[in-house]
C-alpha cells in the first residue's frame, strides 16, 4: 500500500520459463538496484570454510547421491514412496539424507529398508549440507530451502514441483539441474503460490512422480 510513495516500483509479474521475458526471483530482486548498478543474469552464493569442507571430506570417498526429502509444507514435500522408489533404483550408489532435527524420523523411516543409505539429517550444519551438495552426482530436492542451497553452490539438481510451479520463479539455477513434475494434467495445479498443510481436493495427485523422470542416465 505505502509503494505510492517509492521512488522505484517495480511489477512482481510471473511468466513462462521459456519467455524470454521470465524472470527468476532472484532477478526480481536485483531490479531493486537497477537506478545504481546494471541489472545482471545472478544466482545467489553461499561460502562453505575450509572446515565445512574437511567436515564432509569423509562422505565424498565414493560417488554418491544426497536427496533431502523434508519441507515444511505438505504439498510441498514429495510422497515417501517416491523416494523409497528412487533409493531403490540408486542401490548402485550411496545415498544420503539431508534435512534438520526435525527431519530425521522421516529420513530414518526412508532408510529402513536400504543397506546404501545414511541419514545426514541434524548432523551436519546448514554449510557443511551446502559443501556436501558440491560433491554429489546428484541432489534431490522439493521447492524447498535444499534446491536453493544447491543453487547457491552451483550443485546439480533435481527438483522436484509438487502442488507449486517453477514458473512462480524459485527453480533451480545450478548449471547442471531439472525440474520434475509429475505427467498428470492437473487442472488444480498449482493451487497457490505457496506451500498447503493439506491437498485441498484431497487427493495430492501433483505427488505422482514418476520414477524413470527422476533418474538421469549419470545416476
Amino acid at each position: 500500500m505505502l509503494s505510492v510513495f517509492f521512488s522505484y516500483r517495480y511489477k512482481h509479474a510471473l511468466g513462462k520459463r521459456n519467455d524470454p521475458a521470465f524472470m527468476h526471483e532472484v532477478d526480481r530482486c536485483l531490479q531493486l538496484t537497477a537506478p545504481w548498478t546494471p541489472i545482471e543474469k545472478s544466482r545467489p552464493a553461499l561460502y562453505p570454510s575450509a572446515l565445512d569442507f574437511s567436515a564432509i571430506e569423509s562422505y565424498t570417498r565414493n560417488p554418491f547421491i544426497t536427496i533431502s526429502p523434508s519441507s515444511v509444507w505438505f504439498t510441498k514435500q514429495t510422497p515417501a514412496e517416491v523416494w523409497k522408489k528412487l533409493i531403490g533404483a540408486c542401490a548402485h550408489v550411496q545415498v544420503f539424507l539431508l534435512g534438520g532435527p526435525g527431519d530425521v524420523t522421516l529420513c530414518k523411516s526412508l532408510a529402513s529398508d536400504f543397506s546404501n543409505v545414511q541419514v545426514l539429517a541434524g548432523k551436519l550444519t546448514l554449510l557443511q549440507s551446502a559443501a556436501l551438495m558440491k560433491h554429489a552426482v546428484m541432489n534431490y530436492t522439493n521447492d524447498s530451502a535444499p534446491l536453493h542451497l544447491c543453487s547457491a553452490m552451483n550443485a546439480p539438481a533435481t527438483a522436484v514441483f509438487c502442488s507449486t510451479i517453477p514458473e512462480f520463479g524459485f527453480g533451480p539455477l545450478s548449471d547442471s539441474s531439472r525440474v520434475v513434475q509429475t505427467r498428470m494434467e492437473l487442472p488444480c495445479k498449482p493451487c497457490g503460490n505457496h506451500g498447503k498443510t493439506e491437498c485441498p481436493k484431497g487427493h495430492f495427485d501433483c505427488g505422482n512422480i514418476d520414477l524413470n523422470d527422476l533418474l538421469p542416465k549419470s545416476v
